[in-house]
């Protein structure tokens, strides 16, 4: 490796010494309030997000897998029902399906996008089948207009996991444009990330009062007003703290996204010779919370990238059809092939705001270096 430094796949300590005055201000400012549960923190946060997202309704929660759970809890998912996911994702998409004793049924991807594919949706819809769940993969939006048109005509839900893509854009409206629903996280790596866990839920429609006052019921034991429980729900309330750091970083994450995408375009330029290089739908607006490329010598370029000082991420290393927590659900091997490939080939480089173009160039280089070896 040399003298030369390693370049991290994502620098949170860099963000951080980049607005540490307003964020240091802000915990200070939720210290000597004595309100670290919900309060006005939280609430001004649900407006701001909400106003960003063009959306009339947003409500917080601990994480972006709460907000899942409780958006199929609010729907009253019983077990029995079927919910369509990808298997292409974090198991969390998958896991609050199980939680609620429902049964998550898996559709293939579009190997170019990585999201799930609408014709593979199509295909297992049963007349159980009560949701879909797309995920906004990497960054970038799912096909949520056709997805949208199955969902109509069958009658079922769709909750967009758009944990990866707040800032994203599909035909030139945010998240949740179209879906019933859509679930944001702000696990600290992604592009809004608090100190800790977070999560929101976001509806689109002026119709979904009653259903966000559900939702916010739910996230603090089914209450509305304090030791009167009109639901049964749970504890999943973001902290006042994690919400006052995350209204700091709100102001910067159209640059921040910006800044990313000035990434990409230079991995694009560089590497388009050599690998599979991240595929942006005409209609989208990718904010690349993961710059993912595609190569058959994945492990390979993976182990070589490390040795010499540049850290990589595998997005993911094993479906979930396969995981043995999905066992029981039956599926096998080459049930999703273009899953499975993709598991296999899917390679996440550096990209983060404060990222230098030289060690984005350096990536790069190290990469060619890689393929004339």
């Amino acid at each position: 490796m040399g003298t030369e430094s390693v370049i991290p796949i994502i620098d949170l300590t860099a963000q951080y010494n980049g607005i540490k005055r307003e964020i240091d201000a802000a915990i200070s400012r939720v210290l000597q309030s004595g309100r670290f549960i919900l309060g006005p923190e939280v609430s001004d946060l649900e407006k701001e997000i909400a106003g960003f997202c063009e959306v009339p309704y947003a409500v917080a929660c601990a994480s972006g897998t709460d907000g899942l759970y409780l958006s199929l809890l609010a729907l009253d998912i019983k077990p029995g029902d079927e919910i369509i996911t990808t298997p292409f994702t974090f198991i969390a998409t998958a896991e609050v399906i199980t939680l609620l004793g429902a049964k998550p049924v898996f559709a293939d991807i579009n190997p170019r996008t990585f999201n799930i594919a609408p014709e593979s949706i199509q295909k297992v819809i049963t007349p159980k089948t009560r949701a879909i769940i797309p995920v906004h993969l990497y960054g970038q939006i799912a096909d949520v207009k056709e997805i949208m048109d199955i969902a109509k005509k069958r009658g079922l839900k769709v909750i967009e996991d758009g944990a990866q893509a707040l800032g994203a854009r599909y035909y030139n409206k945010h998240i949740c444009s179209l879906g019933h629903m859509t679930v944001i996280s702000f696990f600290p790596t992604k592009n809004l990330g608090a100190f800790g866990d977070g999560g929101m839920v976001l509806l689109p429609k002026a119709c979904d009062k009653k259903f966000s006052q559900k939702i916010k019921a739910l996230c603090n034991h089914g209450s509305r007003e304090k030791y009167s429980h009109f639901l049964i729900g749970v504890n999943s309330r973001l902290d006042s703290i994690q919400a006052a750091i995350l209204k700091v970083k709100l102001k910067y994450l159209k640059t921040w996204n910006g800044k990313r995408q000035e990434i990409a375009k230079v991995y694009n330029s560089l590497l388009a010779d050599l690998v599979t290089i991240p595929y942006k739908e005409a209609h989208n607006e990718h904010i690349y919370n993961q710059y993912t490329i595609r190569v058959k010598e994945r492990d390979r370029l993976k182990e070589f990238l490390s040795d010499n000082g540049v850290q990589t991420a595998v997005h993911y290393p094993l479906p979930l059809h396969l995981q043995e927590s999905f066992k029981y659900l039956g599926y096998k091997r080459g049930d999703f092939p273009e899953s499975e490939a993709a598991s296999c080939e899917v390679l996440s480089l550096p990209v983060y705001p404060e990222l230098k173009l030289e060690s984005v160039q350096r990536v790069a280089r190290l990469i060619k270096e890689f393929y004339k070896g």
